[in-house]
């Protein structure tokens, strides 16, 4: 039998109603076997997250000063929840637990995982799912980085003891036996974590959207859906800015071999997006698989006659940068030429040091920093056989009255990425849109 692992987002698991949401989602195939929760999401516009919640009550008991209505507030939500579902379980001693431990300070990472803990021991109590506890089976090292060799050791012998299971996401433990938190999209990666463990078939992630989308709706109206992408160009469409998994989570199951589905809770009866390790296939009318973009980017413009000749140079400009403890975002270069992309917040209060040190290292002909710079990615396999694509990027943005900055193209021929000024970002991202997708 198939074996899928799901992951459902805090939307998709705010009240009674969505639970059963899920509940007829997962009971819906067989092979839906093991299922990572997050904790209550907003249930409408300006309602509060229950992790928002939770941080708060934490950060009154740290003060010493009383919590008791809100944390009230906070049980509150979660048995309307059982109530609605018309469950017989009493979470009296895990609330009381959570109440006394937050005036022993056990720190924001405990405060915050409570969420998905409670949440996941009532989801596992509504579809009669065995609970787990990833405090257990997942954990981090001493510096606090993720182990992942330990936790898909042990993760995965856990698992094979359980037919079905639902786990909290966002959480493991440190070596010390504290909860640790991930940083960033907790539940996903728990749900790559699992996927791994057990060898799925299928990873799917059930959040409020029906997939992603080519580029991003504020921007342009109505975009189309993407069907299928593959990791690498998922990886080119988050690394510039685009809505997407971020690549902690994804990681375990791109290791792996391992599909992801993206669907929506609310509309179980769309295909979503599959992310998939490789694929041949790609729309042959639109060629290009997405558009992204960022704004609040400079660039560091370094001359100097025969630099492609001077041994070193990259390196004792990019040392500079190390010594400064600022990361860069591109390297577009010419025979005499150099350009520096670093993103505004990076660069923020150094750039005359910068400047002055990368003078001082190669002794450019001349060298400026120019900001307002935006970068737009045209990300597509599909590009590779199909010719004459950058042609028309530059054409389709020429056409809007678009000057481009900078460009720069991969060795893997999946992406072009065009450098704007700022205030043309917008129009330079429809024109493409237009040009590629009818």
């Amino acid at each position: 039998m198939q074996i899928k692992a799901l992951k459902f987002g805090g939307s998709s698991l705010a009240d009674a109603e969505q639970f059963k949401k899920v509940a007829n989602i997962v009971k819906a195939e067989e092979s839906r076997r093991y299922v990572v929760v997050s904790a209550p999401g907003k249930r409408f516009d300006g309602d509060t997250k229950i992790t928002d919640m939770l941080y708060e009550a934490y950060s009154i008991a740290d003060a010493g000063e009383d919590m008791t209505d809100l944390f009230a507030k906070i049980r509150g939500r979660f048995e309307s929840i059982i109530t609605g579902l018309g469950l017989d379980l009493d979470l009296s001693k895990d609330f009381d637990k959570i109440f006394s431990a937050f005036h022993h300070h056990p720190g924001r990472d405990y405060a915050a995982s409570r969420g998905e803990y409670l949440n996941g021991k009532i989801f596992a109590a509504y579809i009669g799912y065995d609970f787990i506890d990833p405090a257990k089976c997942i954990f981090f090292k001493e510096n606090g980085t993720f182990d992942a060799e330990r936790t898909n050791e042990v993760l995965s012998a856990v698992l094979a003891e359980h037919e079905r299971a639902v786990l909290p996401g966002f959480y493991g433990s440190m070596p010390n036996g504290t909860v640790k938190t991930f940083s960033r999209g907790g539940s996903d990666i728990t749900g790559s974590i699992v996927a791994r463990a057990v060898n799925a078939d299928l990873y799917e992630n059930w959040t409020d959207v029906s997939g992603f989308l080519m580029a991003d709706p504020r921007v342009v109206h109505n975009p189309k859906p993407i069907d299928e992408i593959t990791y690498r160009e998922l990886r080119e469409l988050s690394y510039m800015g685009a809505g997407v998994l971020h690549e902690d989570a994804i990681f375990p199951v791109r290791a792996a071999g391992i599909s992801i589905n993206i669907r929506n809770t609310n509309r179980p009866e769309d295909r979503g997006t599959m992310i998939v390790p490789h694929s041949e296939y790609y729309n042959y009318e639109t060629v290009i698989t997405g558009i992204a973009g960022k704004k609040g980017l400079s660039v560091i413009n370094i001359e100097k006659d025969m630099m492609n000749s001077e041994i070193g140079f990259g390196r004792k400009v990019l040392e500079v940068l190390e010594e400064h403890n600022v990361s860069f975002e591109h390297l577009p270069s010419g025979i005499d030429t150099m350009g520096v992309v670093i993103s505004d917040a990076e660069l923020a209060g150094k750039d005359e040091a910068i400047v002055h040190d990368i003078k001082k290292a190669v002794s450019p002909d001349h060298i400026s920093v120019d900001g307002g710079l935006a970068l737009i990615a045209v990300v597509g396999r599909g590009m590779i056989s199909a010719k004459g694509t950058a042609g028309r990027v530059f054409r389709a943005i020429a056409a809007k009255g678009v000057n481009i900055r900078m460009i720069d193209q991969g060795s893997s021929e999946i992406n072009i990425i065009i450098g704007v000024d700022e205030s043309d970002y917008l129009r330079a991202i429809e024109a493409i849109y237009e040009e590629f997708v009818k």
